[in-house]
């Protein structure tokens, strides 16, 4: 009989923070049966990425093994969690489960994507459980930045495996249920195979506050305020929604939802009952028949999204309404490192028109949902478990929690994605590498991260394009000059000449002592223009542009 093995597989998440997907197996080696947890996305750049609308995690692997997979568990709401989910549905086919407000979110985006909401589960919390091929799964309640956040107890012949998810210890969360060590602590007792664990905020040393502690903050913040005032948060952290919305309440301002995002969120919570006290809203239309001091704009773009509401104010206009000196924008939310750049251009545009900007920077007005070290090291000695991986985290997030479970007595596991772990024995091991890698959805395609669609993209950023078009006639002779098309480069040379100009001429003295077996191979040809085209240009401006040849022969 083939021995069976307990596997561990991190497709996205591990080594980076977002783009969650965790994979678990379970039966002989290459046949496991599979299942899925949490199928996020990343955000583009305009460095890295330009033009990219959304960054998927790449699931060839999985695709490949389709038949294997028996479910797809999604642990929490937030974006880089269950963004994917529509996206990725029709390539791994298999039942969504999560609980009923992560479910509300899911079935949305399933069916934006045109497939049936029936394809997602809504399931209870621990000790419910669903039954997944080898595998039983349980939701288990844990606090974190947005409600009904679980952990999932993942049971096999093989043994035990929590996985708590994004966490943070937090007896008072405001919205979703309080962190349980009673609870938590019992999944360990009959002892845990594997610990896979929240390592955002590894290198905090300081216990973390709790959510509870911003509202008070907050509604000081807005009673000594003057002129209208705008909030961002992330749109997911209800509670926080919630906590600026009823701090304006009671500060007498009324609350404006702008940004799509934002009004989902809202709705969402509402529908399935856990946002039963939420201030009445305003319409945009109705704000300006108020006082500016008794308005409260609660917006979406704390993380300085283009498309945003804070970026739309902050160009000038969004709605209808204006922002202008005496208002003030707060940022009640921590910047996500990678996003400064586009959080300062805000602020500076906000600064521009008069309008205050207060953010976090004195840590009263945010609070983070990850677990500092000193709540890890609970969790760690609550679960007990025989072996720690972490998760959600950069690979310095990683090594450094690998090296604190080591010095508590519990041996840690480094895995990054596509680094498969046989969990089976009592000393897990690599058996694999798997190729991972990101999938950029591009406008309404999706392109592999090598496709060099991308690549082409930012080249052209960084050099400029010429366009080259000769015509060949009947005889095999060039029928005139060639001729360009310039984009993203400068107009005149150094030559005080056309760059145009200057490109057509040495083109057209490069074709009249070209060899005529060049003028006959299209390759060739095509060569021989590039070359002449870049290095005429790197000539007269110091640039070597990308270059499309154009090459027609009429017959």
């Amino acid at each position: 009989m083939t021995k069976s093995r307990l596997m561990y597989l991190p497709l996205g998440g591990a080594g980076e923070i977002g783009m969650n997907c965790y994979v678990y197996g379970y039966g002989p080696a290459d046949a496991e049966r599979l299942i899925v947890v949490d199928l996020g996305v990343t955000f583009p750049d305009m460095d890295g990425t330009p033009g990219v609308d959304l960054i998927l995690p790449d699931v060839s692997w999985l695709e490949e093994r389709k038949n294997q997979i028996e479910a797809i568990f999604i642990t929490h709401g937030h974006e880089d969690h269950v963004g994917a989910v529509g996206h990725l549905y029709e390539r791994l086919g298999a039942p969504i489960y999560a609980r009923a407000f992560t479910a509300n979110l899911a079935r949305r985006k399933m069916t934006e994507h045109g497939y049936s909401e029936k394809s997602v589960k809504t399931v209870g919390k621990w000790p419910e459980t669903v039954k997944a091929g080898p595998f039983e799964v349980g939701f288990v309640p844990i606090s974190h930045s947005i409600p009904e956040s679980s952990g999932l107890v993942i049971d096999s012949k093989g043994g035990r495996i929590v996985h708590t998810g994004d966490f943070k210890i937090d007896v008072n969360p405001g919205i979703g249920e309080p962190f349980d060590h009673d609870l938590w602590e019992s999944l360990g007792k009959d002892g845990v195979k594997a610990l896979v664990i929240d390592s955002t905020n590894v290198f905090s040393r300081e216990e973390g506050r709790s959510e509870s502690t911003v509202g008070p903050e907050i509604e000081k913040f807005l009673k000594d305020a003057t002129g209208m005032v705008a909030a961002t948060t992330f749109a997911s952290n209800v509670s926080r929604v919630r906590s600026i919305a009823q701090a304006a309440d009671r500060a007498g301002r009324s609350v404006c939802l702008l940004g799509r995002s934002m009004r989902r969120m809202v709705e969402a919570a509402t529908e399935v009952g856990i946002l039963d006290d939420f201030p009445t809203v305003i319409s945009p239309e109705d704000v300006g028949s108020l006082p500016r001091e008794n308005v409260l704009l609660l917006v979406t773009g704390s993380q300085g999204e283009r498309r945003a509401a804070s970026a739309q104010l902050a160009n000038g206009k969004y709605m209808g309404l204006t922002m202008k000196e005496g208002d003030t924008f707060l940022f009640s939310s921590k910047t996500i490192p990678g996003n400064e750049k586009g959080v300062i251009h805000i602020m500076n545009q906000f600064s521009e028109l008069g309008v205050d900007v207060m953010d976090d920077s004195g840590g009263l007005y945010h609070v983070s949902g990850h677990a500092n070290r000193p709540d890890l090291d609970v969790m760690r000695d609550l679960i007990k478990p025989q072996t720690l991986i972490p998760m959600h985290g950069e690979h310095r997030h990683l090594r450094e929690h690998v090296k604190i479970a080591d010095a508590a007595g519990v041996q840690g596991v480094l895995a990054v994605n596509g680094m498969m772990i046989d969990l089976s024995g009592n000393k897990p091991k690599v058996v694999e590498h798997i190729e991972t890698g990101r999938m950029y959805l591009d406008g309404s395609v999706k392109v592999g991260q090598f496709d060099g669609v991308i690549r082409d993209r930012i080249r052209m950023a960084l050099n400029g394009h010429v366009l080259v078009t000769l015509i060949i006639d009947e005889n095999g002779d060039p029928l005139g000059d060639p001729w360009c098309e310039v984009s993203g480069l400068s107009e005149m040379g150094r030559n005080n000449a056309p760059l145009v100009d200057v490109l057509e001429e040495d083109l057209s003295q490069f074709l009249g002592r070209a060899e005529d077996k060049t003028i006959a191979d299209d390759v060739r040809l095509e060569k021989e223009l590039r070359t002449v085209t870049r290095k005429s240009a790197q000539a007269e401006i110091g640039k070597k542009p990308e270059v499309t040849i154009v090459i027609s022969r009429l017959a």
